[in-house]
C-alpha cells in the first residue's frame, strides 16, 4: 500500500485480536490506553467516549476509530448495538503477545515494546476519533463482515476477516490522507530487485521501468542510481552475472543454457561479460568451484 510514506519499513498486515458485534444495556468502560486500533461501528444507540481529554458523542451510522496510545472510556446510556475490533494495522512479529487493555490500565511501559505506530504520526495523515467516510455504507459492510467472519475462528474465515480489514484501512486512509501523503518525498524503489529478479532474462525497457515508478525516464536513472549505486543496465548485469555464478558452481547447466537462462544474447556475449567481471572464463571459474568444493 502506498498511502504511508514508510510503508516499506511498516508493511500493513491487518490482524484481529478481538471482535464482536457487542449488543449491551447501558454500561460503562472505564479510562484505560491502548496498544493497539479499536474499530466501533454504532449500529444501534449511543456512545459517548472521551479520548484524549476530548469529549465525542457518536450516533447510528458512525464510526469511532481509537488510534494506539490513546487513553479513553466509553460510555453508553442505554441499550446498544456497538460491533468493534480490536486489532494490528502494522505487522509485529510479536503481535500475539499483545492484547486489549483493561479497564483503569493507564501505564503501559512494560508493553511499550507491543505499542503499535499511529497513523496520524505520519506526515500528511490526520484521522479523526469519529471518521468521515466517503463511503459509509461500504465501511460498514467491510467492518459487519470482518466482525462475522473472526467470529467462525475457521482459517477460510479468519482469512476472509483479514481481507475485510485490509480494505477497511485503504478505505479509511484514502478518505483521510492528505494527497501529498501518497505521494512521499523518496520515490519508494523496494520492488525493483525482485522485478529485475523475475525478469532477468529479458531486455531492460527503461521507459517501462520509469512508468511503473511514476517518475520521468532522466529521474528515475537518477533516483536509481541513488539509490542502488548503479546504472539500471549496469545493476541487471550484475543480477545476471551473480545468478550464472550460482549455476556454473552448483547445476550441470552448459553455458550455453547458463547464456540463455541468464539473458545473454550469445554465448560469446556472456563469455566476454563474465571473463570481464571475473577475470576467469566460465569453465575455469566452474572448475575452480568445484575444486574448492561447497563453503563450510
Amino acid at each position: 500500500m502506498d498511502l504511508l510514506p514508510d510503508s516499506a519499513a511498516l508493511p500493513i498486515v491487518p490482524y484481529i485480536r478481538e471482535s464482536d458485534f457487542a449488543v449491551r444495556p447501558a454500561y460503562y468502560f472505564p479510562f484505560r490506553k491502548l496498544l493497539d486500533y479499536l474499530f466501533i461501528y454504532i449500529r444501534k444507540g449511543e456512545l459517548h467516549v472521551v479520548a484524549d481529554g476530548t469529549s465525542h458523542r457518536f450516533e447510528e451510522g458512525q464510526f469511532c476509530l481509537l488510534q494506539p496510545g490513546t487513553v479513553h472510556d466509553l460510555r453508553a446510556d442505554g441499550a446498544n448495538e456497538t460491533p468493534f475490533a480490536h486489532m494490528d494495522i502494522f505487522y509485529e512479529p510479536q503481535r500475539e503477545k499483545s492484547f486489549p487493555t483493561r479497564p483503569g490500565q493507564l501505564d503501559l511501559a512494560s508493553f511499550a515494546h507491543l505499542m503499535q505506530p499511529r497513523l496520524n504520526d505520519f506526515d500528511g495523515i490526520a484521522i479523526p476519533v469519529l471518521l468521515q467516510p466517503q463511503k459509509p455504507h461500504l465501511y460498514r459492510h467491510l467492518l459487519l463482515e470482518m466482525v462475522e467472519s473472526w467470529q467462525d475462528r475457521d482459517p477460510l474465515s479468519k482469512l476472509k476477516a483479514q481481507a475485510a480489514a485490509t480494505r477497511l484501512v485503504h478505505l479509511v486512509l484514502q478518505d483521510h490522507a492528505h494527497p501529498a501523503a501518497s505521494k512521499p518525498g523518496r520515490p519508494q524503489l523496494d520492488w525493483i530487485p525482485s522485478y529485475f529478479s523475475f525478469h532477468l532474462a529479458d531486455p531492460l525497457d527503461i521507459e517501462e521501468l520509469a512508468r511503473r515508478a511514476h517518475l520521468s525516464t532522466s529521474r528515475f536513472r537518477a533516483v536509481f542510481r541513488e539509490r542502488f549505486g548503479l546504472p539500471p543496465h549496469r545493476y541487471l548485469m550484475e543480477l545476471r552475472l551473480e545468478h550464472a555464478r550460482e549455476l556454473l558452481a552448483g547445476s550441470d547447466h552448459t553455458a550455453s543454457q547458463i547464456a540463455d537462462y541468464c539473458g545473454f544474447s550469445s554465448l560469446s556475449h556472456f563469455h566476454h561479460a563474465f571473463r570481464a567481471r571475473m577475470g576467469a572464463s566460465p569453465g575455469a571459474y566452474r572448475e575452480q568451484s568445484r575444486k574448492a568444493g561447497p563453503p563450510e
